[in-house]
């Protein structure tokens, strides 16, 4: 299924196009994972971009567009949890991620662990990955959520608290920035506030 009035194959893609434009990152030519496909909105765009290679990797079977599937620069790895998969020979130049019921502190050491070795100061480029407040809640923050959906103003002070804790942790946080559109709504109600950060990792 093709996002509604999008070019792309999932909504998904809104968000990876807006983070590449505000961070100014060019993705021609590299190779990219992209941790939790799915349909593949993410993997669409680097693609759109010129990426010449993208791993796809998600634990269903089945939701990759077919558009994606058939495309001889996509690596489907369904079936595949990210935390756990091992990289390609070589590794990749960027990882994008979108996790569900994921934390950033075990998906970003995860991805992390696929961006290749180089000395080349353009290389690697990092992570960008999708920062969901309402999975970084704490035990004593859950009774914020109401219908799966945090405030807006929790949103942004979990999100700005996942930022700190991950530059606590090591990493560099290049940039971040709000997501043009929210996470997916359900059941009639709203979606939650995302962010999207570019990281680098540990030298």
């Amino acid at each position: 299924m093709t996002a509604p009035d999008s070019k792309f194959v999932g909504r998904g893609a809104l968000k990876l196009a807006h983070a590449l434009d505000t961070f100014g990152v060019d993705v021609r030519g590299i190779i990219a994972a992209d941790f939790g496909c799915n349909v593949g909105g993410f993997t669409d765009c680097l693609l759109q971009r010129g990426a010449a290679r993208v791993f796809a990797v998600d634990t269903g079977y089945g939701a990759l567009a077919w558009t994606l599937r058939k495309d001889p620069r996509v690596t489907v790895m369904e079936r595949t949890n990210a935390l756990h998969a091992p990289a390609p020979p070589g590794g990749v130049d960027l990882v994008v991620i979108d996790l569900g019921w994921t934390p950033q502190a075990k998906a970003v050491p995860a991805a992390a662990s696929w961006i290749r070795k180089s000395n080349d100061l353009s290389n690697p480029l990092g992570l960008i990955t999708l920062i969901k407040p309402h999975y970084e809640v704490t035990a004593s923050e859950r009774a914020l959520l109401s219908n799966g959906v945090l405030p807006d103003h929790d949103a942004q002070r979990i999100a700005d608290r996942t930022v700190a804790s991950l530059r606590a942790d090591g990493w560099e946080v290049k940039a971040c920035t709000r997501s043009p559109i929210l996470g997916g709504a359900s059941k009639g109600h709203a979606g939650n506030a995302e962010w999207l950060a570019w990281i680098a990792p540990r030298t």
